[in-house]
């Protein structure tokens, strides 16, 4: 099968290969830096901010018994958690392409997250583990039929409101400029 662009015809391997390299501009072939992997920690903040702010708005948009109506909700607020988790991370010195590699995995966030100062409740703690546990943000976005076994509102309301409050304390303090070592900040700290 051939795929003309713009008068080049390609067969499908060469497309892909040409066409599906994502960190590669298409028309010099000079590698790019992965959107965000630039962004300071305070960028990354305001945009959890949006997404918390967003998460707020459409919360109010869900119907009582409809958990598909809360789906929207949901992905904002596990946006926000993500990012406001992104941005204290490397406002203490984690490297960008590590932290990508946790892909969605709130929980490896949250363990890096503490080990470099974040103090969160036993119970928020235990949620943002059972969140990634249960693959909630896979749920929210994939699985209309499992959105009933979601986690309670009030309870993801309550961690988002918790990291957001605690993130952007620690943020707003002098950053941690030295990268952690090899087997992570409680390497460092000695608590391994």
């Amino acid at each position: 099968m051939d795929i003309d662009i713009k008068g080049w015809m390609l067969g499908a391997p060469a497309f892909t290969k040409y066409f599906r390299q994502p960190s590669y501009n298409r028309h010099m072939m000079v590698e790019q830096k992965y959107p965000g992997e630039l962004a300071s920690p305070q960028q990354i903040q305001e945009l959890a901010e949006e997404y918390h702010r967003a998460a707020n708005q459409l919360l109010t948009l869900g119907r009582p018994g409809k958990p598909l109506t809360r789906a929207p909700f949901r992905l904002s607020a596990l946006q926000a958690i993500e990012l406001y988790l992104t941005a204290l991370l490397l406002h203490r010195g984690h490297n960008p392409v590590q932290i990508r590699k946790m892909q969605h995995d709130l929980w490896a966030r949250t363990e890096h997250a503490v080990a470099t100062g974040l103090r969160l409740r036993a119970k928020t703690v235990r949620h943002l583990q059972t969140l990634s546990q249960n693959r909630e943000y896979l749920i929210t976005r994939y699985g209309p039929e499992l959105a009933a076994t979601a986690s309670q509102i009030n309870r993801l309301t309550a961690t988002l409101d918790e990291v957001a409050a605690k993130v952007t304390t620690l943020i707003s303090q002098p950053s941690r400029t030295s990268q952690p070592p090899a087997g992570g900040q409680a390497a460092a700290d000695g608590k391994v």
